[in-house]
């Protein structure tokens, strides 16, 4: 893993995907204990929906800038897979963890995610860090990073995809959702830790 210091934008959004799928495996591993995959199935949506946003904020404005019009093309195809996974989240949330909808549910999102994720990986990012260079893709990465510490940690499907609206209502959405996180149960630092290390 890179230093948050000489990221490129690239090894920003992978990390993200990787604790996606850490987050899944534990929460599949969890399975027999309710509790625990409620703790796992909120850590995962909560990276989810602010990785989404700081794609749609960060990265896609920038595909479209630089890449033309095949950068609006996969920004708008990479919005449509996010708005399929919001719905899907937010859906999520009205389902018990324990039980064989709200598995299937999460492993639906899974399922949408992985190729989303891998064509980033392989296609939209090489593109973009081609045409803005290294440094820009750092620039670009500290800003990814930056972002998601504001924007909302759950699920809001008809909240707007594209700035400025999306930023708006993001900066509108983002208390409540924290306040709701704040009596919401997540693993402790130590688990998440362990889960890391393990998937390494």
């Amino acid at each position: 893993m890179s230093s948050a210091k000489s990221q490129t934008l690239s090894e920003a959004v992978a990390e993200d995907h990787r604790e996606m799928y850490t987050y899944y495996d534990e929460y599949t591993k969890a399975s027999g204990n309710p509790d625990k995959q409620e703790r796992w199935a909120r850590q995962l949506t909560w990276e989810v929906a602010r990785h989404a946003i700081a794609e749609e904020l960060v990265v896609y404005p920038m595909m479209e800038k630089h890449l033309g019009e095949k950068g609006k093309q996969l920004a708008e195809h990479d919005r449509a897979d996010h708005q399929e996974v919001k719905n899907r989240l937010y859906n999520l949330e009205d389902l018990s963890p324990g039980t064989s909808q709200h598995a299937s549910l999460l492993k639906e999102i899974m399922d949408h995610l992985k190729p989303h994720n891998d064509s980033e990986e392989n296609e939209d990012l090489p593109l973009l860090e081609a045409a803005i260079g290294r440094e820009d893709s750092q620039s670009a990465a500290k800003s990814f990073e930056r972002t998601k510490k504001f924007v909302p940690t759950r699920s809001h499907p008809s909240a707007p995809n594209k700035p400025p609206f999306e930023t708006l209502a993001g900066l509108m959405a983002a208390p409540m959702d924290k306040l709701k996180d704040a009596f919401a149960k997540f693993p402790s630092d130590e688990e998440k830790k362990e889960a890391k290390e393990s998937h390494n």
